[in-house]
């Protein structure tokens, strides 16, 4: 596992359908140690802390693999770093690979994966097809968030180490079927709740699927 690029950004206005939306989807590579703290790397910057960055969802993961599956499927010759909004583009790191509350050294810095990537419209907007969204959320591919255990700094190039492995491991790939229905959604749900690591917006939204 390693890192291959960090990819920063800055809060952009759109025009989308008639109205002006702030984003911070639109990440570029950039070079030599970033420093990251508990709330994400130094310099980045999101437009809708309600429901992206803060520390449960410091930095996003997403594995090359799955760029160049997109790229591939949308009939395009390549998809850069950074280009699905990622902080982190990383090769050996797949969804069916990672796991809720895992814990991996990246650099000086610790982190722990806290949740799958919930695409929200402007992830359409970036790609030009507001359809992607539902395709993207059920492919299996939508990457991870993680928290910052331990703040330090971090370099393309640096190998990515687990130092712990959750005892009731909940991959994420499994836990993208909390949101999809299926007649193990439930069952799913509560074994997701029962993990400690998980973010506290998962774990909001659901408890209020299991509710309702």
């Amino acid at each position: 596992m390693k890192v291959l690029s960090i990819n920063l950004g800055t809060q952009k206005t759109l025009l989308y359908r008639g109205k002006t939306v702030k984003t911070g989807i639109f990440k570029t590579p950039v070079e030599g140690p970033q420093t990251v703290t508990l709330e994400g790397f130094i310099g980045d910057h999101q437009a809708d802390l309600k429901h992206h960055g803060g520390a449960d969802k410091a930095i996003y993961v997403y594995d090359q693999i799955n760029l160049a599956y997109w790229a591939h499927q949308r009939g395009e010759s390549d998809y850069p770093p950074g280009h699905l909004g990622e902080n982190l583009t990383v090769m050996g790191m797949g969804d069916e690979a990672v796991h809720l509350g895992d814990i991996f050294a990246i650099g000086t810095a610790e982190v722990q994966v806290t949740q799958p990537r919930v695409p929200c419209f402007k992830l359409g907007v970036k790609l030009e097809d507001p359809k992607f969204v539902g395709v993207f959320l059920r492919s299996g591919r939508t990457g991870f968030y993680l928290r910052v255990l331990k703040e330090g700094s971090i370099s393309a190039g640096d190998k990515i180490v687990k130092r712990l492995s959750h005892p009731a491991p909940i991959s994420i790939l499994e836990a993208m079927k909390c949101l999809i229905p299926s007649p193990d959604q439930r069952p799913m749900i509560e074994r997701v709740l029962a993990n400690e690591a998980l973010s506290l917006a998962w774990r909001l939204d659901l408890q209020n699927r299991l509710s309702s």
